[in-house]
């Protein structure tokens, strides 16, 4: 149920257009986390990537639980997807800064996911939510 809440947490800060459409005052709130949003984002990638590899070394839920194994992990793909985009500048500040090949990479990486960057978070919220509903299913 973490992973599902921690998921449509990144969603909402990743879609604030979204968000602004349906409730006006949110805007304040959305002012407020900016500052922080590159942390936000950074956290939550190691989140996502630590989350990615639960899942790879629990593969033998595959045969148990096939339905909660790919629901982890497409929700921990997403979440270090959204992650990524939001905490690049300090990904690359951090870790990408002494390589300039690797730097390079992640910038072409970012132009081509920043466009869908709405849509991995509505992706996210469902994603997220299914997680949370999946996790008193499955387990």
């Amino acid at each position: 149920m973490t992973w599902g809440i921690t998921l449509i947490l990144l969603s909402i800060v990743a879609v604030p257009s979204l968000l602004l459409s349906k409730k006006p005052n949110a805007k304040e709130l959305l002012e407020k986390i900016e500052p922080y949003q590159g942390w936000i984002g950074f956290v939550f990638f190691c989140w996502g990537v630590w989350g990615i590899i639960s899942a790879v070394l629990n593969i033998g839920w595959l045969t148990t639980f096939p339905i909660w194994w790919i629901t982890l992990l497409a929700g921990n793909i997403i979440e270090a997807v959204l992650g990524f985009m939001l905490g690049f500048g300090l990904i690359n500040k951090f870790i990408l800064s002494k390589n300039e090949a690797a730097k390079e990479k992640a910038n072409r990486m970012r132009e081509k996911l920043a466009p869908k960057q709405g849509k991995l978070g509505v992706l996210g919220l469902i994603v997220g939510a299914w997680m949370i509903v999946a996790s008193f299913m499955f387990i």
